[in-house]
């Protein structure tokens, strides 16, 4: 089968098209699906630049994120049969064969049916960005209707979704945005206050909108200096979520003082950690978010697609840090 297969740590030019040898059935309760979409990720480009978990595993083939048809199943698979549609956040982070190919093998228990009114693209951008949304203003934040909540970055990958899941809830949502075209995104989103973060202080525009109290949920979808810069647009006994690793430098005497309850959002530790009942969570949030999808209440936006063979190109747009949704490889 063709796959993009990481050679070395480095830059995009290290993703290479191959023939590999295409993954088979190992245990009775695993599932064959040939790929039709892979979503890209920013952990796929930050394991391409530094190394994946397992460097001693390499070549690797990247890509978390899949969405596909069974064309075959292990004889305990009670769940799928051939033909059915799937997605899944499974593989790709060098322990394992990633989604960057034709087929791949995955445990039907880590997998769900694909919503029935999104292309294999759309289904393929939305594993990894619902699960990190739902577990982070879910299940960390506790988010809770009419609480209001700013979410950093809202018209990204992880943010667009996150201001859906927040106004299902019946939550209020500022979030931050760097132009006028993802203003009107996270706008049709639902998003009732868009932050020009580049012209207008976040921390002064979000106390005005709590009429200076401070939102109850932040949620850093950013990472670095913005984690320690957010503590003060938090109100009292908030709550702040980060995905991504905070600053060495972090002032966390804001947070402290405010009795923050501050919360790591990591989507891929039970992968990492192979506990098996939180994979079966997640993908249990993936049938729920499936049901939101077919009935119109939640989007998924892909802002480009590229053919297999064009993984670099994609992984270069992607470091750019300006797009808007998510961006997918599409496969045969």
């Amino acid at each position: 089968m063709k796959a993009i297969v990481m050679t070395a740590p480095g830059k995009p030019d290290v993703l290479e098209l191959r023939e590999v040898p295409q993954p088979t059935i190992q245990n009775p309760s695993e599932i064959l699906v040939k790929l039709h979409a892979a979503g890209v990720n920013p952990i796929d480009t930050k394991l391409r630049q530094r190394g994946t978990f397992y460097p001693d595993l390499m070549p690797a083939i990247l890509g978390c994120d899949g969405a596909g048809e069974v064309v075959e199943v292990g004889t305990g698979v009670v769940k799928f049969r051939g033909g059915d549609r799937v997605y899944f956040c499974q593989g790709g982070l060098g322990s394992s064969a990633g989604n960057y190919a034709e087929y791949i093998v995955v445990d039907e228990r880590f997998v769900a049916k694909m919503p029935g009114s999104l292309s294999f693209a759309e289904a393929a951008a939305a594993p990894l960005v619902l699960i990190t949304a739902w577990e982070a203003l879910y299940d960390r934040a506790r988010l809770d209707a009419g609480q209001q909540v700013l979410i950093h970055a809202g018209a990204g990958g992880v943010g667009h979704v996150a201001i859906q899941l927040a106004k299902l809830k019946g939550a209020s949502v500022a979030t931050t945005v760097s132009s006028r075209e993802k203003a009107d995104l996270v706008q049709e989103l639902g998003a009732d206050l868009a932050i020009f973060y580049k012209e207008s202080d976040f921390v002064s525009l979000a106390l005005n909108w709590t009429g200076g109290q401070g939102v109850d949920v932040a949620f850093d979808t950013v990472g670095g200096e913005l984690l320690g810069a957010t503590f003060p647009a938090v109100k009292l006994y908030g709550d702040v979520v980060t995905i991504l690793e905070p600053d060495p430098k972090t002032n966390w005497k804001v947070a402290r003082n405010k009795n923050l309850r501050v919360s790591f959002e990591l989507m891929l530790t039970p992968i990492l950690q192979n506990i098996v009942s939180e994979q079966q969570a997640q993908a249990k949030i993936l049938n729920q978010c499936a049901r939101l999808i077919d009935a119109g209440k939640l989007t998924i936006q892909v802002n480009q697609t590229f053919p297999l063979e064009e993984a670099a190109q994609a992984h270069q747009l992607l470091e750019t840090g300006s797009v808007s949704g998510k961006i997918v490889l599409l496969i045969g």
